[in-house]
């Protein structure tokens, strides 16, 4: 263990000297309030630590102590409803120690040692056992089955193992390696956040993570274990897009991490997650959740911390088999944070003043990202999706937090502030925004929903692109110089954006479409679209078809509760075919 002396302090920066035995990436105590810190920059004996408290008052001359070991997470059970700061810090059990205000220098364990947990074993004496297999599980939450596993690098046959109620501490099995050495396997595993948890296999991204909204699984979706951003200016609904995620995402898992937000945010996020029931079990949606705030008032070290933390719980979880949402909220405050700490080691700044490293580091995380074979024999398969909103200064896209982004992830969702301002939510633009992995997984949407979906989502896309190229032609020279076909083109376009991309994210129904009632929507706008195209050939006229009746009654479907959607969707359709009809008649007559 080695131990220094502060020689320098410049804000959340600490230079320590005689700490030649130390290792980068070192946990470290500083000063006799022993304030957290990781040794982030070494030179001859001489360390330069990010502390990741509140530093004033620090002075030269006082002590640093290295920990040994690297910045690391608790992992086991009680991490679900928990709400932690960006370096696994227990708020709730801060807040009970000491007060509202947080304290510096307070130690506690991030789980909780004196709980005792229920452990339930699925093996027995004198099984062998190897890295990443289950032993046992715990009942964490109603919703959530904990799974014990066997520690990374530990093999051979279990000697004991036993059911009862055990602390976090204490062994609930023992195994005897190949060398002769007996580990003792506890309900906690430590793991050091800047490293990855390994798997077996990582497997290609051919299905969806169903999220319920539309614009997103239609148009632009996710697959699961991909990884997409958000990126959008101040007010345009990052933060609403990343709440719908994790209430509606199909994750058995959500861990949301308020990344160097507004304290207000954060807020919304605690208050809301507890109250809201969760759609597939009617359980909180907090008993599926690991909350981690880090918001802007919090020192800003912590924040580059604070991704990594939240990705190594998420990982924890994917190789227990689960399919996990990972939403960080946003990775532009933690780029913030590491073009401070590098402005303060005096590196050589690159764009806008980021570090030269700023793309390599977001490409860390971001490839931690997939849907994998886990470690261990039964070869379960676990997937951790991670979004990651980002907020250019601006609105500007062509900054470069964005531009690494866009060069990393499969998936961008650009918010428009215009969208915002006209109260269309979800605001993403369909026309800057794109998915890379609808190719891979059109076979799954045409096979599991419909064999038409592929098709459908095309003319949809082709459609909004018209409207576009059109509405330019009516701003140069008026509606009235287009063309019969083309002003029902326009009509068709403003049925899909208002009746279909627009979602409302308060409403009961509004909130999560199905992807079948997704399919049906598409057909009920391109329906009408055919129709009307063949009556205008028979010299109907586009006003009369534009005001027909029915055209409220597909607008209205989206409200429609699931249990009436097949009989409301053939309603619908039987009018619309009968509407037009009669002025198809009347034309000829």
């Amino acid at each position: 263990m080695s131990k220094g002396t502060i020689k320098k302090v410049a804000g959340p920066l600490v230079i320590a000297e005689g700490m030649r035995d130390a290792n980068m990436f070192d946990v470290v105590r500083v000063s006799e309030q022993r304030l957290i810190g990781e040794i982030i920059e070494m030179h001859g004996d001489q360390a330069s630590i990010q502390v990741y408290e509140e530093t004033s008052g620090l002075g030269p001359g006082e002590p640093v102590e290295s920990t040994g070991a690297p910045l690391s997470v608790e992992l086991g059970p009680g991490l679900i409803g928990s709400i932690f700061d960006g370096i696994q810090r227990p708020l709730v059990d801060i807040m009970n120690a000491t007060g509202n205000n947080l304290t510096r220098g307070v130690e506690l364990p991030s789980l909780n040692r004196d709980k005792k947990w229920h452990f339930v074993p699925t093996v027995s004496v004198g099984d062998e056992v190897q890295a990443g297999d289950i032993i046992g599980t715990v009942n964490e939450t109603e919703i959530v089955l904990h799974k014990i596993m066997i520690p990374n690098k530990v093999s051979g046959i279990i000697k004991s193992i036993s059911e009862g109620d055990f602390t976090l501490d204490e062994a609930v099995a023992m195994v005897e390696q190949s060398n002769g050495e007996t580990t003792k396997v506890t309900m906690m595993q430590k793991w050091p956040v800047r490293v990855g948890r390994p798997y077996q296999e990582k497997l290609p991204p051919s299905m969806p993570l169903v999220t319920g909204q539309r614009v997103i699984d239609t148009l632009f979706p996710i697959a699961k274990g991909g990884v997409a951003s958000v990126p959008g200016p101040f007010g345009s609904g990052k933060t609403v897009v990343q709440h719908q995620l994790a209430k509606w995402a199909e994750a058995d898992i959500v861990v949301y991490i308020g990344c160097g937000e507004r304290g207000n945010e954060m807020t919304d996020v605690l208050n809301e997650f507890p109250e809201l029931k969760d759609p597939k079990t009617g359980h909180s949606l907090m008993e599926r959740t690991v909350l981690i705030a880090n918001t802007s008032d919090m020192p800003v070290a912590a924040r580059e911390a604070s991704i990594y933390v939240g990705i190594t719980i998420a990982e924890y979880f994917r190789d227990m088999g689960f399919s996990v949402a990972l939403m960080a909220d946003s990775t532009s405050r933690w780029a913030e944070a590491l073009r401070e700490m590098s402005g303060r080691l005096e590196e050589m700044p690159g764009e806008e003043g980021y570090p030269a490293y700023l793309g390599s580091r977001l490409a860390q995380f971001y490839e931690r990202a997939g849907r994998v074979i886990s470690l261990g024999k039964d070869g379960r398969e676990g997937a951790l999706s991670v979004i990651g909103a980002v907020s250019p200064p601006g609105g500007d896209i062509s900054e470069p937090v964005s531009q690494a982004t866009l060069r990393i992830v499969k998936v961008f969702w650009g918010l428009d502030a215009n969208l915002a301002y006209r109260r269309h939510f979800p605001a993403i633009n369909w026309l800057t925004s794109y998915s890379l992995y609808v190719d891979h997984m059109g076979k799954w949407f045409n096979t599991q929903v419909n064999e038409s979906w592929m098709e459908l989502r095309t003319r949809i896309m082709r459609l909004l692109h018209d409207e576009s190229e059109l509405d330019e032609i009516v701003k140069l020279v008026g509606m009235d110089a287009l063309s019969a076909p083309d002003r029902l083109k326009l009509e068709a376009a403003r049925s899909i954006r208002e009746d279909f991309l627009h979602q409302d994210a308060f409403h009961e129904v509004d909130t999560y479409t199905s992807l079948d009632k997704q399919h049906k929507m598409m057909q009920l706008v391109l329906n009408y679209f055919d129709i009307a195209c063949e009556a205008l050939n028979k010299g109907v006229s586009v006003d009369d078809l534009v005001k027909i009746p029915v055209r409220e009654k597909i607008g209205r479907f989206k409200y429609i509760a699931s249990d009436r959607i097949e009989k409301e969707f053939e309603e619908i359709n039987f009018t619309m075919n009968r509407e037009i009809d009669e002025l198809s008649q009347k034309e000829e007559s």
